[in-house]
């Protein structure tokens, strides 16, 4: 790290501050570029940030620097900013050194533009008329965090990621594919690029859609859209504010039984051992069998509640507070493969892919489908287009028909495929 978070948080208390905390963050990508079947560019991409986050007579102040800064020029220009702010209660972690190896391995750029381009082959030799995009990258990131309590917390994580997008203009009708894998150490396109074949053959006829109230089959690639929402209704923060539904609904029964999910942060590759805080994650159970069990909530959201933190304290950048945020959300799954489900349908729709952004709190939603097809006596007849899914998250969340055993990650959402009841079809 270019600035040394101790002599930050020395200058800090010298200048008047009271408490201090310092939280950077450095990382170094290589991805590898391909654009229209071919290999497009090479990059290396270094970031570095450093937060200080002060408090003189008890008022915040938060100053946020990228690369090489005069140290006292930060302190400075939070002492500063804390003078415009109100008084808060201080609550920082208490000292303790937590600092973790190294997780994961890096993989050479070499193996990287290979890896692509036997991607690319391998879908092209299937579907020779497509254009493939695709991304493939290795990075390590280090976030360090210090404060004047004595507290000393660093990990460095080594991942590896790529991205796949399949496209297929016939005609004047166009179709994207698009799927991708998050991991750490070696990789294998392998099981992607099957189910991006899988898509492609589905998707090979399009029909019409059907209407009305009928099943929905949300793939593991589409389910965050439902599930998104319970992480947000399961907030603190929201619930703190009777914003959330669930705010006054601990201990009952909210969802069907079918649901149980929980925060299980130590699971790979997603894994956080502490939050930006500097509090330890931990298991949470959220909601089992349809019954809420608990909230998740960073420090002051705890406070406020009358209880203790839960480790969730994340900021959503550099020059944010921490707020409540989960660590790998898992949804406990079912049984069947996404075959068998598709099985289970005599007449409905499945969604893989969605235009748009996320329900919001309230759950409701109208959603446009970029990929989805129609299901007939349990087999999949085509593609659906120009097709949107109207209902409510909460709704749809107590009417399952099914859940699958096929979990896979999307993002840090480790979530089965699901069919629900309730939502409306319009073609």
């Amino acid at each position: 790290m270019t600035l040394d978070p101790q002599q930050l948080i020395d200058l800090a208390i010298k200048s008047g501050a009271s408490h201090a905390e310092v939280y950077q963050s450095r990382s170094l990508s290589r991805p590898v570029f391909f654009e229209a079947n071919r290999l497009k560019q090479l990059e290396s991409a270094e970031a570095e940030g450093t937060a200080l986050r002060l408090w003189k007579d008890n008022c915040p102040g938060l100053a946020v620097a990228y690369g090489d800064v005069e140290p006292q020029i930060l302190v400075e220009k939070a002492i500063a900013l804390s003078d415009l702010n109100p008084r808060e209660t201080i609550d920082l972690a208490d000292a303790r050194t937590d600092i973790r190896p190294n997780v994961g391995e890096s993989i050479a750029t070499e193996t990287l533009v290979e890896l692509g381009k036997d991607a690319i082959t391998q879908i092209r030799d299937a579907y020779p008329d497509v254009i493939c995009n695709a991304q493939f990258d290795s990075e390590v990131e280090t976030t360090l965090l210090v404060n004047s309590q004595g507290l000393h917390c660093e990990y460095t994580d080594t991942s590896v990621s790529y991205y796949l997008g399949v496209e297929w203009v016939r005609g004047e009708d166009f179709l994207g594919v698009y799927d991708g894998e998050y991991t750490r150490g070696e990789i294998n396109p392998h099981a992607t690029i099957q189910q991006l074949l899988q898509r492609l053959q589905w998707a090979k006829f399009n029909v019409t859609s059907p209407t009305g109230k009928v099943p929905v089959l949300f793939t593991t690639n589409a389910a965050t859209t439902l599930w998104g929402t319970v992480a947000s209704a399961l907030n603190g923060k929201l619930v703190l504010e009777k914003s959330s539904p669930w705010s006054d609904k601990l201990g009952e029964v909210v969802l069907s039984d079918l649901i149980t999910l929980s925060q299980q942060p130590l699971l790979s590759p997603y894994d956080y051992p502490f939050d930006d805080e500097g509090t330890l994650t931990q298991f949470l159970s959220l909601i089992e069998k349809g019954r809420i069990r608990q909230f998740y909530c960073d420090r002051t959201t705890a406070r406020s509640l009358n209880t203790e933190t839960t480790g969730n304290g994340f900021r959503p950048g550099l020059g944010r507070y921490p707020t409540p945020d989960l660590v790998n959300l898992i949804i406990e799954p079912g049984s069947g493969t996404l075959e068998d489900l598709i099985e289970q349908i005599d007449h409905g729709i499945i969604i893989d892919q969605i235009l748009g952004g996320e329900p919001d709190i309230s759950g409701d939603f109208s959603i446009n489908i970029d990929l989805g097809y129609r299901v007939e006596k349990g087999k999949i007849t085509g593609r659906v287009k120009d097709t949107m899914v109207a209902g409510n998250v909460y709704t749809a969340l107590k009417q399952i028909i099914a859940l699958g055993s096929d979990r896979t990650w999307n993002g840090s959402c480790y979530t089965p495929s699901i069919i629900v009841d309730g939502l409306s079809v319009v073609g």
